[in-house]
């Protein structure tokens, strides 16, 4: 299961990364110099292809002046409560 959550989760946060950076007008080099993060680190993040830290996330958040929530919820998905959780209890016997 994580691996088919995780490339989607990847490329979610990285297509919310890249439309805030947009709507606030600034380059792939101005968030670097706002975070220290170089701008092809960043471009990685942005596609995809690299999973950020959650420090890497909270300085990009920070420096986009966002909750950290805003990469890493879908907008759609925020309001709901349970999403994608089980109705009835974890079937655990895999992993035992």
């Amino acid at each position: 299961m994580t691996m088919e959550i995780e490339p989607n989760l990847l490329a979610d946060v990285g297509r919310r990364l890249r439309a805030l950076r947009a709507d606030q007008e600034l380059t792939l080099e101005q968030l670097a110099r706002l975070t220290g993060i170089s701008a092809p680190a960043l471009s990685l993040i942005e596609t995809g292809k690299r999973d950020a830290r959650l420090t890497t996330l909270a300085k990009i958040a920070a420096a986009l002046r966002v909750p950290i929530r805003t990469l890493l919820e879908d907008p759609a998905d925020a309001a709901s409560t349970g999403g994608d959780l089980p109705a009835e209890g974890y079937d655990l016997g895999d992993y035992l």
